[in-house]
């Protein structure tokens, strides 16, 4: 892209992030003024404009990149070996086994450090 083309683009997405913060202020000051109606016909103007807000941000230059990131991780989330229930339920039984000794030794540790610090203080 020549230097002239990317201040147009940046310039104009300018203007559709303005323009989302503008749908985001409708949308909170709306939701305010209209507290007294239903609060089913509320939550549909905010998902629509929510929707809509979305819509012109992914039309700017940090919206797609960010959609591109989004669908990455989720191709990155596929690729992950999730573990089996066993192997959770055992993992899991490890860790509770080694918290519960972890405990009790610390309570030995501050039971007797206790004990020889009342015998030094009186």
């Amino acid at each position: 892209m020549t230097p002239k083309t990317e201040a147009q683009e940046s310039r104009f997405d300018l203007f559709k992030w303005l323009a989302v913060v503008a749908l985001v202020v409708v949308g909170v000051v709306g939701n305010q003024y209209y507290s007294g109606s239903p609060i089913l016909y509320r939550v549909l103007v905010l998902l629509v404009l929510a929707a809509v807000a979305g819509f012109v941000a992914l039309q700017t230059a940090k919206g797609k990149s960010f959609f591109a990131l989004a669908k990455e991780a989720r191709t990155e989330i596929r690729k992950v070996v999730w573990p089996t229930r066993q192997e959770t339920t055992q993992t899991t039984l490890i860790v509770v086994a080694v918290v519960l000794v972890m405990a009790l030794l610390l309570w030995g540790l501050d039971s007797l450090l206790g004990w020889a610090v009342s015998l030094i203080v009186g």
